[in-house]
């Protein structure tokens, strides 16, 4: 390809590929991944047949690492349903903490974590991604919902529903009815 069609590419990586990483690596767990979808960005856009009819090449290249960042977080979401229930039993285990505990007292725990992983397990995808997100994830829920492209309320909302849901399963007061 010609220099006319990278010249608006190149412009864009120079004065862009810093703020652009800055940007993807505040939305994903390692720098690593960051860089990757950063490059993936730029080889979209340079694979992109109409490269020449970019009026802001800013919003642009933004809106394709947002687009890679919904794939990066559905392909996340895949492959951690894909855990089998021995891995899941051996995180419980590691969760319940052996030391100073009588053996009924790490019974217990290991079932109220195994009612809470169910409890989770019941919510809606959109709920518990939400509630994950900030919960174990620490993220604000302003955070969560630009991340999610939902409203702050409706953030709000999915993680006070998703809370109540928790408490009222693992303290085995609900039917295990989705809320």
């Amino acid at each position: 390809m010609d220099e006319q069609c990278h010249g608006p590419i190149t412009l864009a990586y120079r004065t862009l590929h810093a703020e652009l990483l800055k940007f993807l690596g505040k939305r994903v767990e390692s720098s690593a991944d960051a860089a990757d979808l950063a490059q993936d960005a730029f080889t979209q856009w340079l694979g992109w047949a109409k490269q020449e009819r970019v009026l802001q090449p800013r919003a642009f290249l933004f809106q394709i690492a947002r687009n890679l960042l919904r794939d990066h977080w559905r392909r996340q979401n895949t492959q951690s349903s894909f855990i089998d229930a021995d891995d899941r039993a051996h995180d419980l285990d590691a969760l319940a903490d052996p030391k100073g505990s009588s053996p009924l007292d790490r019974v217990e725990q290991r079932q109220r974590l195994q009612r809470l992983a169910q409890a989770l397990d019941d919510l809606s995808p959109r709920r518990r991604e939400a509630f994950v997100l900030h919960k174990f994830d620490g993220l604000s829920q302003a955070a969560v919902a630009e991340r999610m492209g939902i409203s702050l309320s409706m953030v709000e909302k999915h993680v006070a529903s998703a809370l109540l849901h928790c408490k009222q399963h693992v303290e085995g007061l609900s039917e295990r009815a989705e809320p």
